[in-house]
């Protein structure tokens, strides 16, 4: 066989290897904006491990949630709307893009952990649909919190720096949660997501890290590590001891809980 046949026959090789990695990378991103938002993006088929393998790209469904949210601010300052309703805006825009995932999350975290007395007691209360008191208190904090970070940027390029920066940055820390604090339970969508792998974590914590240093600058990034550590942490210890390991819902109230701490740390650089 000539040589230059060989040639042909690696390059084509190559060429399909390369295709079908990138296939499989973009099929990654459709998995993780279909879980992180409403877009229907989702492949036909999603297997078993699907989920956690593709964990490595909820930093940029979180980044793409950000933008459109700073759109719409930046549509409403167009608008000439006062910075406070264009924050609402751009919250309200967050909140039904992602379904109100995370916040619900949030509020079934925190009505389980205050309000239940048994591990047991604590899960079925994180399962009901209902919201209680500790759930409506901390969705209201959580919402006031972020609303008010955003009203006290300076201007429209912060605002949606913000955004991307927080939602981006926030979701790069739930792959290293899930592989490191065991599900709680043996179903739910924790559960039935698996175990992320070494390099969908390091993936996604190198997005957030790059999002932070970017959007933040670097020493603003080594701040922005330590409370995304800090809070990770402390919440691995809360939920392990309150339900013996995490859920979907606490994935939610780390998601919530990073990235209102991202925006008030983006109102300390404005």
């Amino acid at each position: 066989m000539p040589a230059g046949d060989d040639t042909g026959n690696d390059l084509a090789r190559s060429l399909a290897k390369s295709l079908a990695r990138l296939e499989g990378l973009l099929r990654d991103l459709r998995i993780a904006i279909s879980l992180c938002t409403r877009l229907p993006v989702a492949p036909s088929a999603v297997g078993e491990g699907d989920v956690a393998r593709a964990s490595w790209a909820f930093p940029i469904a979180g980044a793409l949630i950000g933008l459109i949210a700073g759109t719409v601010y930046w549509l409403a300052e167009r608008l000439h709307i006062a910075p406070s309703p264009a924050s609402v805006l751009a919250l309200a825009a967050g909140v039904l893009l992602t379904g109100a995932m995370h916040e619900d999350g949030l509020a079934d975290t925190a009505d389980g952990f205050g309000g239940g007395r048994t591990r047991e007691k604590k899960l079925e209360i994180m399962r009901d649909s209902r919201i209680g008191t500790f759930g409506a208190c901390a969705l209201g904090l959580s919402l006031l919190l972020r609303w008010s970070a955003l009203a006290a940027l300076d201007n429209t390029r912060a605002v949606m720096v913000a955004l991307i920066v927080a939602h981006g940055a926030a979701r790069s820390v739930l792959p290293a949660f899930m592989s490191l604090v065991a599900p709680a339970r043996s179903d739910g969508l924790s559960s039935g997501a698996g175990q992320p792998p070494p390099i969908s974590i390091a993936v996604a914590l190198g997005l957030g890290i790059v999002a932070l240093s970017i959007g933040f600058g670097l020493g603003a990034m080594l701040t922005g590590v330590g409370l995304l550590a800090a809070i990770g942490i402390l919440l691995a210890l809360l939920a392990r001891r309150q339900i013996g390991g995490q859920t979907g819902d606490v994935l939610g109230a780390l998601e919530q809980t990073a990235e209102a701490a991202l925006l008030l740390l983006a109102t300390m650089l404005s």
